[in-house]
This record gives structure tokens, sequence and C-alpha cells, in this order.
């Protein structure tokens, strides 16, 4: 039953991390560690491989474990030694592309993001004010940071080696 615009049923836990506004945090995260060391935006098409891993806990926690300077090559070597991670990864890209475009839209219109629509690119806004630090929940506290970690492995490499390493399809 709703009432004035809310709802007596509780949110589930699914609901509650794979929304449009956390997968906008997510999605800044990312394009921030892309943009670290050049500030060159990141493709779009790489977007859609973020909320896959990050919202997945297996997947996020082999990000959380493997350090940055490893690069992606060791994560997909990671996520490769059970052969059905990897290729979950594509399923659920497929799965989660409305979630990516819904929380890419949350973002743009939130400041956070900028779509180059002609380069088909993304880019991660400073916010103006500085944000403070966040305070997150336990459950979703490394999503920030393994979001920030891919987007930095992605920039070192092609979006065709991106897609190799992960065994996805653009």
């Amino acid at each position: 039953m709703i009432e004035a615009g809310r709802s007596h049923l509780p949110l589930s836990d699914l609901a509650l991390v794979q929304n449009p506004g956390l997968g906008a945090f997510a999605l800044w995260q990312f394009g921030q560690g892309f943009q670290a060391e050049d500030e060159r935006p990141a493709p779009f098409a790489l977007a859609f491989l973020v909320l896959p891993i990050v919202l997945h806990r297996a997947t996020l926690e082999i990000v959380t474990s493997t350090n940055r300077p490893s690069g992606l090559a060791l994560f997909a070597a990671k996520l490769g030694k059970e052969r059905e991670q990897l290729l979950a990864v594509h399923e659920r890209a497929l799965l989660l592309r409305t979630l990516t475009l819904q929380s890419a839209a949350v973002g743009v219109s939130g400041r956070l993001l900028s779509v180059d629509y002609k380069d088909a690119t993304l880019r991660a806004n400073v916010p103006e004010p500085k944000p403070r630090r966040l305070v997150l929940p336990e459950r979703v506290k490394h999503l920030g940071p393994a979001s920030e970690k891919l987007g930095f492995w992605f920039s070192n490499l092609g979006t065709a080696q991106v897609a190799n390493l992960l065994r996805v399809e653009f």
C-alpha cells in the first residue's frame, strides 16, 4: 500500500544496493580513477562494466584484494581461476545496462558526471564545493575505492584490451 508517495514495504537489500544514486557514485569514482593520470575522459562503453563488477560481492572482493599497481590483467587472472565468474561479468553487464544508464543520468543531473555524446565519453566532474568525506555503510564502503581502482586499471589499456581481458563484447 502506498500513501503520500511512501511505501509500507521495506526496501530489499538488492534495492538498497542496486540503485541509481549509488551507481552514480560508483561511476563518478570510476571516472576519477580513469582521469587520475592524464584527465582524459573514459569511453562510455567501459561504464557498463563498473556496476557488474563492484555490485557483485565475489568480484568486488577480488578487486579489493588486488593491489592498484597490479593492474587489470592480474584481476582478470584471479577472476579467471573460476572461469564461470569471469564469463558472468558479460551476463551481469547485460542485466545491469538499465541501471548503468539510470546511474549515468543521475550522475549527470547531479553534476558529478558529464557525457560527451559526440565522442561517447564519460567525464567525472569536480564537485563544487568540495564534498565532505562520505561515511558509507559497511556493506558499501568498498564500492567507491574499488570503482576508482577499476577506472585506473582501465585507463592504462584500450577498450579492446579491457574487453579481451574480461571476456566481454561491446
